[in-house]
């Protein structure tokens, strides 16, 4: 008898409908996208929590806006703008935080690193996902 696997998208949705695996999922994914800055992947990994969180039209209504826009949004090449993407996060229940990058993140000697001064539209910052509604 063969045994029938769930395929990997199917899988991946009943595990981020957890809460708690959906905001290690956003984190894992913010992470990769400051490492690569592939925002269409990034916003694609958003729209598969979003999926498994309720769906465009739930999430949209949290957000408070049309599930049009939503999908507009997370289908795009191009990163939202800031506070549209705290509105998003915030349907999903997390909101962005800053931390301090560790001593040796801000080493010059890394060369995987650029330390070098740039415009600040071009500046991708260390955010993190917080999870307390304080």
């Amino acid at each position: 008898m063969i045994k029938k696997y769930p395929k990997w998208r199917n899988f991946l949705l009943r595990k981020l409908a957890r809460r708690e695996a959906a905001i290690d999922y956003l984190h894992i994914t913010l992470e990769e996208y400051q490492a690569d800055g592939d925002t269409s992947f990034f916003l694609k990994e958003i729209q598969t929590v979003v999926e498994a969180q309720g769906g465009t039209a739930a999430i949209a209504k949290r957000a408070a806006m049309s599930p049009e826009t939503l999908s507009k949004i997370l289908s795009s090449e191009e990163a939202p703008h800031l506070d549209t993407f705290a509105t998003i996060l915030k349907a999903l229940g997390c909101r962005l935080s800053i931390e301090p990058l560790k001593a040796e993140d801000c080493s010059p000697d890394r060369a995987d690193v650029d330390t070098s001064v740039t415009p600040i539209k071009d500046t991708k910052p260390e955010i993190a996902l917080a999870t307390d509604n304080k």
